[in-house]
């Protein structure tokens, strides 16, 4: 697994990330676990790998 997710992508992922969780204590109810799709964004910050660039063949940092 070769790193494909570069600094400033990290960086926007991992807040997009909090943003999401947040919505885990504002929503009322059942759609309230809306919020746990911030998991995807968290952990994809965190490898700095994204399946989804591997597929497409994008690449957000350096060589």
């Amino acid at each position: 697994m070769k790193s494909n997710v570069g600094t400033l992508d990290r960086v926007i992922r991992l807040l997009l990330a909090a943003g999401l969780f947040s919505l885990f204590f504002i929503l009322p109810g059942g759609q309230k676990w809306l919020g746990l799709i911030g998991v995807v964004p968290l952990v994809t910050g965190l490898i700095q790998w994204c399946p989804l660039y591997t597929l497409f063949g994008i690449r957000s940092c350096s060589r």
